[in-house]
């Protein structure tokens, strides 16, 4: 029945510096309609995932985490590094790969994954 996610949508505090915030740091070219459209890759599947409210993988108060998948981890920590943008958790590995932590202007935990 499902084919595909349609979209993300979230309020946040101050839709301008969200905006230039997204589109700065992770190069999400936002459009004049508060939005943009991301085009999977192939091979590029989305994860539809159930935490137990009190899972500490994030903050317990935030009720949903962002993940982006990018294509070179190291890479993403230089441009952070160049904005200025601090991690929120170190680079972590596992056998899903490799994960960092930021946060957006609203103070959301944003996940970035390196598969």
């Amino acid at each position: 029945m499902i084919k595909g996610f349609g979209g993300v949508f979230w309020r946040t505090k101050n839709v301008e510096t969200t905006k230039k915030w997204y589109s700065e740091v992770l190069k999400i070219e936002i459009e004049d309609w508060n939005g943009t459209v991301i085009q999977p890759q192939s091979g590029n599947g989305t994860i539809f995932s159930f935490f137990t409210e009190n899972d500490s993988y994030f903050p317990t108060e935030q009720q949903v985490m962002l993940n982006f998948q990018v294509h070179n981890l190291n890479e993403t920590i230089k441009h952070l590094e160049q904005l200025g943008v601090p991690l929120a958790k170190k680079k972590e590995s596992s056998e899903f790969g490799q994960f960092i932590w930021i946060e957006d202007p609203d103070g959301r935990l944003v996940e970035l994954w390196e598969k």
